[in-house]
């Protein structure tokens, strides 16, 4: 089955927020990113099982799983308006301010070749901004997993 598969472009992913305050469902693209990461083992948590009978060879069992998110990019703005892309100002000036159960809201991504996505409950941890003189304004976030992940079709309209 050699040459049957192919590698998939990384500039081919789609990341959404939810606006959880629209009143629908409301998806909002996050616009400006050139590399993520997706680390599926954080927060994951295991638990020594090795006893004398496991004879020198190490056991565990997995107690908790857990997944991250990371997407960086350029600071996005509407050329016409000055203000900052939709996406990325949800996750600034929204989500990343609240607290406690406000502190989740869900996060969906998929690659453009995908009939998923890919759906996650959340919390957000903005990211460092900066630049230095020839360059663009930085932006990212860390988005971490809560509870499991769900999927959902993709809608075309």
């Amino acid at each position: 089955m050699a040459g049957t598969s192919r590698p998939i472009d990384a500039r081919g992913w789609i990341f959404e927020v939810e606006d959880a305050d629209a009143g629908t469902e409301t998806w909002l693209p996050i616009a400006g990113i050139n590399t993520f990461t997706h680390n599926p083992g954080e927060n994951e948590e295991t638990v020594d099982t090795t006893v004398f009978e496991s004879e020198g060879m190490y056991e565990q069992d997995v107690m908790q799983r857990g997944a991250s998110l990371s997407v960086e990019g350029q600071y996005r703005i509407d050329k016409a308006t000055k203000a900052q892309d939709p996406g990325q100002a949800y996750i600034d000036t929204v989500w990343a301010n609240r607290l406690g159960f406000e502190s989740r809201n869900r996060v969906r991504w998929r690659h453009e070749s995908q009939t998923q996505w890919v759906v996650w409950d959340a919390t957000c941890t903005p990211g460092e901004q900066g630049g230095g003189n020839n360059d663009k304004t930085s932006w990212s976030a860390t988005i971490t997993r809560c509870g499991a992940p769900t999927t959902a079709a993709v809608v075309t309209t």
